[in-house]
């Protein structure tokens, strides 16, 4: 509620002094350690469910009431159809609810967040002009599809310069750009030039998934695991076809030798063209992926 106060004041004043404005709007409270938001606490109480489950369940209400204060007082400033919201988490869900790699915080995905699984890497995001209003030239500029789901591959750091081209701002020279703009997915349509291939590189631990890369190329998903373990099936290798099996039930590395070593030459590729850190050997070297053999 203090970052709602003090987001309005800043939007406020911005309007007041008839300036553009950016807000980046952090609802930090929906993150552990999870304390419950007593406005909210009742509506959970006979749920059923643990107490930090409840508690999560009322920062989500909070975060909700927070996103309806703002967006009504775009209307009473008369800003809202020059206005664009994008709302999205910055990783998976971290509902407190099940186990960390199974169908659960995130269901129907498998996986919450810090986990290799889809659970823990796909967000949502909703994007919309706070009113909509075809006649507006910003929105003109822009054009998003009310009530649409766009399902083409796209990632946060496509944002960037959808925001650019949107505000009519050049990229400064000189700026690298990871992003493409997401104009014919914000209206509804496909884009085949869109990048289809995602890459997400955690050489690290401990975490919830330690040490592992993940390559996506269209439907298809390769996991590679550095230490093998329980969690990864003692393999190197998972391998998921997203389209069929959007809740990576059934590894199908042994059944696809060949697509998984072609997707383990792009993981390679990526990582090597991203100059990428690598965990360290025994020896104190760089432990890189290596191929799978070409038949299992």
């Amino acid at each position: 509620e203090a970052l709602t106060r003090e987001a309005k004041a800043a939007v406020r004043a911005a309007v007041e002094n008839e300036q553009p404005f950016f807000l980046y709007m952090a609802h930090y409270a929906v993150h552990a350690p999870f304390q419950a938001d007593p406005r909210f606490s009742e509506h959970y109480r006979d749920s059923g469910k643990t107490d930090p489950a409840q508690a999560f369940a009322t920062l989500i209400e909070g975060m909700d009431k927070s996103l309806g204060d703002l967006l009504a007082q775009l209307d009473e400033l008369q800003i809202a159809e020059n206005t664009l919201v994008l709302f999205l988490g910055d990783n998976g869900s971290d509902a407190p609810l099940g186990h960390e790699h199974q169908v659960a915080s995130a269901a129907p995905l498998r996986g919450r967040k810090g986990a290799h699984y889809e659970g823990g890497m796909r967000v949502p995001f909703i994007a919309a002009w706070a009113r909509g209003h075809a006649d507006n030239a910003c929105q003109q500029r822009l054009p998003i599809a009310a009530g649409a789901i766009q399902p083409q591959l796209a990632a946060v750091y496509d944002l960037f310069p959808t925001v650019l081209a949107a505000c009519d701002i050049r990229l400064p020279a000189g700026l690298p750009c990871d992003g493409q703009r997401l104009d014919r997915l914000l209206r509804g349509q496909s884009d085949p030039e869109h990048a289809q291939t995602f890459l997400m590189h955690y050489p690290h631990a401990p975490h919830r998934s330690d040490y592992f890369t993940v390559y996506r190329q269209g439907e298809w998903k390769v996991i590679y695991h550095y230490y093998p373990s329980p969690a990864s099936e003692g393999s190197h290798y998972q391998l998921f076809n997203l389209e069929r099996d959007p809740f990576e039930s059934n590894n199908l590395a042994a059944r696809e030798p060949q697509r998984l070593r072609d997707l383990m030459d792009g993981l390679r590729e990526q990582l090597q063209a991203q100059g990428a850190q690598y965990p360290l050997a025994a020896n104190g070297g760089p432990l890189e992926p290596q191929l799978p053999p070409p038949q299992l």
